[in-house]
């Protein structure tokens, strides 16, 4: 029924009012994991390619420098600017996106963790979502509580969230893997450096080791910040201008930390919290519209069209979110 009531929006001519609306604001995506076919929390190569479609319709593929500089000048965020991000550095990009974008001529910019890229262990995330793919998985690892699961892993401290991920594997009677399966293997320092020797992709920092920022104190973070970007030069020979907030959401991080990012250097940051960018967006807590997991069309149409952001506004205007 939410469907059908999306696609009658569209049919409707909502979803063009909206994004005429708001051709002044830019748009700045957000993607994690891409698959052959469809998978949970994975967007299918057949759905990447109609939202890239879409996207040279109706939109203009900027770099993720391109909005930066008009944010950081003043200018006007004209002409319905668009910028591609993707977060933790999983080879699948490489594999089956890559390709596309060089195919379209499309700009994206991908935020690496370091020592996942120097193969030093795989993600803390992709291990509990594959946990939540083994036979006898317990409730809190059923895909309507994983969510709430990642809540309650993100509040506790680096140490003390492996322990529980170990006691978790035990209790399942399995071993997590030392080396991540092929769907959560991370890209090389070599297909790194041939998408940046690319021009198509700027690669940014998203830490060393995938911390929620806010679990750890200043000191830590600032190692994260400052260690993970040198790892990056030093590996593919260019600047690393932009940093990406591990998870990103309000809470994931501290103001404290947010200068930080300003003091380390970086020409600017983007947070997970949903939104479009103005002249007056804050540089180092840049909004994302989050698309991982979409393959129908339409719910991805209301996102980037606008026609979800006004709802919110509504909805926050009348007291109801």
């Amino acid at each position: 029924m939410k469907r059908f009531a999306l696609r009658l929006m569209q049919a409707g001519g909502v979803f063009a009012a909206t994004r005429a609306m708001s051709a002044q604001m830019a748009r700045i995506l957000m993607y994690h994991n891409f698959s052959e076919a469809s998978e949970p929390d994975a967007v299918p190569v057949s759905a990447m390619t109609h939202q890239l479609e879409h996207l040279l319709r109706h939109f203009c593929v900027v770099p993720l420098s391109e909005i930066v500089s008009r944010v950081r000048s003043g200018q006007v965020l004209g002409n319905r600017l668009v910028a591609l991000t993707i977060d933790d550095g999983r080879s699948n990009f490489y594999e089956l996106i890559f390709p596309l974008l060089r195919k379209l001529n499309l700009p994206a910019t991908f935020f690496v963790v370091s020592s996942f890229i120097n193969g030093e262990g795989w993600l803390w995330t992709d291990q509990i979502l594959w946990l939540s793919e083994q036979p006898g998985r317990p409730n809190e690892l059923a895909p309507h509580r994983l969510d709430g699961f990642f809540r309650n892993l993100n509040q506790l401290t680096p140490e003390v969230r492996t322990k529980a991920i170990a006691q978790m594997a035990a209790r399942m009677e399995v071993n997590i893997p030392q080396a991540p399966p092929p769907k959560f293997a991370p890209c090389s320092w070599k297909q790194l450096r041939e998408m940046a020797d690319s021009g198509l992709v700027e690669i940014g920092s998203h830490t060393i080791t995938h911390p929620i920022l806010a679990s750890i104190s200043d000191e830590q973070s600032l190692h994260e910040l400052t260690a993970s970007r040198v790892q990056i030069e030093q590996a593919i020979g260019r600047k690393i201008r932009y940093f990406c907030y591990p998870n990103g959401q309000p809470g994931d991080y501290r103001s404290s930390q947010v200068r930080q990012v300003q003091n380390a250097g970086y020409d600017a940051a983007v947070a997970a919290c949903p939104g479009m960018v103005n002249r007056k967006s804050d540089l180092c807590e840049l909004p994302r519209i989050g698309v991982s997991g979409w393959s129908d069309r339409v719910t991805f149409f209301k996102h980037l069209d606008g026609a979800d952001y006004y709802q919110i506004k509504i909805q926050r205007f009348l007291g109801l979110a």
